[in-house]
C-alpha cells in the first residue's frame, strides 16, 4: 500500500467516524434531512445511494451542479426553490421560461447572466440525451461545464464512478502535506481514483465528507486551525 493510499484511506474512515453518512445530493422535494450537517439540511438522504432515480430528480441534480458554481449550496438551493415555484424543474418548462423570469429566479445564486445561459445549454443537452448517461467528454463540451461540474453531474446525477475534486479537497490535502497546493485537478482526481475502490458510494461520501469537514476547519484563514485530522494521520 502506497503512503498516499494509506493516508487517503485513514482520512476517509476518520471523516466518516466524525460525521457519518452525508446523504448527497440533496433533493428539494424529498421529505428528509441531515440535521448534523453544516449549512443546508433539507433533502439529504443519509445512507440511501439509490437516488436520484426519476428523470425530474436527475435533472434537478444537474441544475444544482450549475447553480452552485461559485456560490454556497444555500444560495443554489434558494434558486432551485424559486424554479420549483415556477414548475420549471422540468426541462421543457425551463426552456420555455422568459429570459428575465429565469434570471430573476436564479439571481440569488449569482452570475445570473452566465448561469441562465448555462442552464439553457445543459437543459438542451439533457433533452438530447433522451435518458442516456452522458460521457465525460460530451459533458465537458457543454457551455458552462468544467471538470468539477462534469464530475458532480456524473457521480451524483448518474451514479458514475467519477471522483469530484473541489477547492476544499485541494486545501485540505495540501494543508495536511499530502499533495502540493498547486496540484492540477486531473492529477488529484487520478490520485484518488487510483487509490480508492471504484465504488460510487465511497466517492459520493468522500467528497461530501471533505466538504463538511472543510466548512468547519478550512473556510477561514488561517486554514486548518484545530483540525483533528492532523493528529490522526500516520507519518
Amino acid at each position: 500500500m502506497s503512503k498516499f493510499q494509506n493516508q487517503v484511506t485513514i482520512i476517509y474512515q476518520k471523516l466518516y467516524d466524525l460525521y457519518g453518512p452525508q446523504g448527497w445530493w440533496p433533493l428539494i422535494n424529498l421529505n428528509s434531512t441531515n440535521p448534523y450537517k453544516t449549512g443546508a439540511i433539507r433533502g439529504y438522504h443519509p445512507g440511501n445511494y439509490d437516488l436520484p432515480q426519476e428523470r425530474k430528480d436527475i435533472y434537478e441534480v444537474i441544475l444544482g451542479a450549475i447553480l452552485t458554481q461559485n456560490t454556497s449550496w444555500l444560495q443554489a438551493e434558494n434558486a432551485l426553490l424559486n424554479l420549483n415555484e415556477l414548475n420549471a424543474i422540468v426541462p421543457e418548462k425551463l426552456l420555455g421560461l422568459d429570459d428575465e423570469i429565469l434570471k430573476l429566479a436564479i439571481r440569488c445564486a449569482g452570475f445570473l447572466n452566465q448561469k441562465s445561459i448555462y442552464l439553457m445549454e445543459i437543459t438542451r443537452f439533457f433533452i438530447e440525451l433522451d435518458g442516456r448517461v452522458p460521457t465525460r467528454k460530451k459533458l465537458l463540451g457543454v457551455k458552462g461545464v468544467g471538470n468539477e461540474t462534469a464530475d458532480s453531474i456524473l457521480l451524483y446525477a448518474y451514479k458514475q464512478a467519477e471522483f469530484v475534486v473541489d477547492t476544499y479537497t485541494k486545501r485540505l490535502f495540501s494543508h495536511l502535506g499530502i499533495v502540493d497546493e498547486n496540484i492540477k485537478y486531473m492529477e488529484l482526481k487520478e490520485l484518488f481514483e487510483s487509490n480508492l475502490p471504484k465504488d460510487t458510494s465511497i466517492y459520493n461520501e468522500y467528497h461530501a465528507l471533505i466538504v463538511e469537514h472543510a466548512k468547519r476547519y478550512y473556510s477561514k484563514k488561517p486554514y486548518g486551525v484545530d483540525d483533528p485530522l492532523k493528529s490522526m494521520l500516520i507519518d
